[in-house]
């Protein structure tokens, strides 16, 4: 049990030293309370030592920090901050976060008595004129004995970091979401550049054909065929158009602001570096992702709820205490009024709530369970990823260099006649084949980075998260969140 000083100092002064010690000090001691919240344990999670093995990835960045600045690229990085800040539904994820600590501050303030001043005036004209007049205080409090409002509180301010550790998870999300996007918006520029580029190729081939058949070298059906294959080239540039004006507008929306006007100016994936993160430990996950977190703090409230289910079998006593003075006469006034109650029946009310929170608890351990090695999983995949999409873009861009060269050769050799039509239609679609694939893999690579950085957790801080989670919590000290 432990003390309530504050209270019984309440009752002293409202007695203004009428009142006998005896009283106050056994009020003292009601005040005091216990707990019958259940021992917290974390939930035990079978983890392996260390991530299976994924050769090549040594990688010299490590999470925590503003990893979109490993990319090196300045747009990129005002687009997150500018996603960061504006972003609407991270707005709202604050503003969740502002109801769930007024909430608490709800739940918490029934720790407390609560107080009220108050005065009368009574006048009388019965056989004489008589009147009376009084100032006092009255204060009104249940004895939480067996700490049912401290776990009330405790539970909805668990609830406030589970919200908090949200914001966070979304943050994490959004900061991965506006980098894809972007480097989609990159790698569609390159590839509406190569189908034009490829589209301008093959029409100087046309044209070459075309004299050719006007001095009788080849026939009509070699002329249809190249016209087919610059058709076909021509034919890709619309829907690359409107698959990279899609992303551009959705970027918009990601940070925040209208898609009319909106545009991005690096040209292409080239100048982008990309990043190998250092993935740690498979422990420390635990720590490294808020959504884990966010799990763990909604079962710590759960937890908390079987304490308030468990006080309620037990008795509770509420006390109403008054103190002030008579204005006329100087005389102190003072009462003090105990009320205790014992539930005896409720039709299984009780009981079944108990078993509704003892539940919940169990439900919400195997969703922490779930969310940690779901958590683990992701991380696991994109170290693979990263691993694989490295391996073929090397083996890609050796593809590209090869099918260049066999274009090169190929229309050489059929300005000199020594190869045929056909020939230089299978090196055309096979060159630009190479390449767009070469440009599609490149933006796998980037966004596997991506995608790393986020399964360890982006720039999450779980201290800094903590330190937030306070009654004055603004969009601003969520987004100083940061190591």
């Amino acid at each position: 049990m432990s003390g309530a000083s504050m209270p019984s100092r309440v009752v002293t002064r409202l007695a203004s030293g009428r009142v006998p010690r005896s009283l106050a000090f056994t009020a003292g001691l009601l005040l005091g309370g216990c707990s019958l919240v259940p021992s917290y344990h974390q939930p035990q999670v079978p983890i392996a030592p260390a991530w299976d093995a994924v050769q090549g990835l040594t990688g010299a960045s490590t999470p925590g920090g503003p990893w979109w600045e490993e990319f090196h690229s300045d747009e990129l990085n005002g687009l997150v901050a500018k996603g960061l800040t504006d972003n609407y539904t991270l707005k709202a994820a604050v503003s969740r976060i502002d109801e769930a600590q007024a909430l608490a501050q709800v739940t918490g303030a029934a720790k407390y008595p609560l107080l009220s001043l108050g005065g009368n005036f009574q006048r009388q004209n019965n056989y004489g004129t008589t009147q009376k007049r009084s100032a006092f205080a009255d204060a009104t409090y249940e004895v939480d004995f067996w700490g049912k409002q401290r776990a009330a509180a405790d539970s909805s301010t668990a609830l406030a970091h589970a919200s908090a550790f949200d914001a966070q998870t979304l943050r994490m999300t959004l900061g991965a979401n506006i980098a894809n996007t972007y480097f989609q918006v990159l790698s569609l520029d390159d590839r509406l550049r190569l189908a034009q580029s490829i589209a301008g190729d093959a029409q100087q081939v046309l044209d070459l054909v075309n004299v050719q058949a006007a001095q009788g070298a080849v026939s009509n059906l070699e002329v249809e065929q190249q016209r087919n294959a610059l058709q076909t080239f021509q034919a890709a540039v619309p829907p690359l158009r409107q698959q990279r004006d899609m992303a551009l507008y959705q970027l918009a929306v990601l940070v925040g602001v209208p898609p009319q006007g909106f545009k991005v100016t690096q040209v292409g994936l080239n100048n982008l570096a990309v990043p190998n993160p250092r993935a740690g430990l498979p422990v420390g996950l635990l720590r490294q992702r808020p959504d884990i977190q966010a799990a763990e703090a909604r079962l710590r409230s759960a937890n908390f709820d079987v304490g308030v289910a468990r006080a309620a079998f037990l008795p509770n006593l509420s006390l109403d205490l008054q103190g002030g003075i008579d204005t006329l006469s100087g005389s102190n006034i003072w009462s003090m009024l105990g009320t205790l109650g014992q539930p005896v029946f409720a039709g299984g009310q009780l009981k079944g709530q108990l078993h509704l929170d003892q539940a919940h608890v169990q439900e919400l351990t195997s969703s922490y369970r779930e969310s940690v090695i779901e958590a683990l999983q992701d991380v696991q995949t994109q170290l693979s990823a990263a691993h694989q999409l490295d391996q073929s873009y090397t083996l890609n861009v050796a593809a590209v260099t090869s099918a260049r060269e066999a274009a090169r050769l190929a229309q050489v050799r059929y300005r000199l006649g020594s190869t045929d039509f056909q020939t230089l239609l299978i090196v055309e679609r096979t060159q630009y084949q190479a390449e767009d694939t070469l440009l599609q893999v490149r933006l796998q690579h980037l966004q596997a980075a991506v995608g790393l950085f986020r399964a360890l957790g982006g720039d999450f801080s779980p201290a800094s998260v903590a330190s937030d989670v306070t009654p004055s919590t603004s969009f601003s000290s969520l987004q100083a969140s940061r190591p």
